[in-house]
């Protein structure tokens, strides 16, 4: 087993003549099937972006499109698009064995003096993580989900009959480390399956598409390294399914929400 931290330890830098490169080869245990797994992907291109541009404002948003599969030896490549007093704009590609594997795009922006100031978020009611029971061991879960601590606080297990597609579970990293990292937290949001799951009778295997994420909170905080993921599938037809996901600190401030499309094989 390869702790996150020292995964990330791992990523090497070569600066070339227009454009940063990143490379990184994933251990077994970081993957999904033969790939690395769509919140990985982002960590990964999020990594390699801080690495290559110094003081950048705060992530605000970013579009991930997982054109192939992340095999071998990856490369990640970094290009600023716009860079205005306040928002930086960056792409990010990640290439692998097979060729293309991420294109993305991240988005940065400093803070300015507003006027308006209001959340629609709710956190949801739910027990604490101790109370609730472990997560990460239906059958057939990824390898790389033995990274990970999670509880299901409310919803369904995979494959459970007649439930509603929905999931909030507690997660956190087995590897401690700096629990306000956008970094750690995006390879922690994609952790859990997609909530379509719930509605399968056998295993099936499944491939994010796209991954679209804003961030709520410039600065998280977080106490215990515990963090609430609410997930809840819109529409799962036609082979795939789309979903929102919501990423709540312990202190039940709203940090992160996502939408994502899956492609379902079964």
């Amino acid at each position: 087993m390869t702790p996150f931290s020292a995964l990330i330890a791992g990523m090497k830098q070569e600066i070339e003549s227009h454009s940063h490169s990143h490379s990184i080869n994933l251990p077994p245990d970081w993957l999904q099937g033969r790939t690395a797994y769509g919140g990985l992907s982002a960590a990964l291109c999020l990594e390699a972006t801080h690495r290559s541009i110094a003081n950048l404002p705060p992530l605000r948003s970013a579009q991930y499109c997982f054109v192939g599969p992340a095999t071998g030896n990856l490369n990640i490549s970094i290009q600023i698009l716009r860079q205005g007093k306040s928002t930086t704009l960056v792409g990010c590609d990640m290439a692998g064995d097979s060729g293309l594997a991420v294109r993305s795009t991240l988005c940065f922006g400093a803070s300015r003096p507003s006027s308006h100031d209001y959340l629609s978020f709710v956190m949801p009611q739910v027990a604490e993580p101790d109370d609730c029971p472990t997560y990460f061991n239906w059958t057939a879960s990824p390898s790389f989900a033995r990274h990970f601590d999670g509880r299901l606080a409310a919803g369904a297990m995979p494959r459970t009959t007649g439930a509603r597609p929905a999931m909030s579970v507690w997660l956190r990293h087995h590897d401690v480390g700096d629990e306000t990292s956008m970094v750690r937290l995006l390879a922690l949001a994609d952790a859990p399956p997609p909530a379509a799951l719930v509605l399968a009778t056998e295993p099936i295997p499944i491939s994010t598409l796209t991954w679209s994420i804003d961030v709520l909170e410039a600065y998280p905080s977080n106490s215990t390294g515990w963090w609430l993921a609410q997930a809840t599938c819109d529409t799962s037809r036609e082979g795939y399914s789309a979903q929102e996901t919501v990423i709540w600190s312990n202190d039940g401030t709203p940090v992160l929400v996502a939408r994502q499309n899956v492609a379902i094989f079964g």
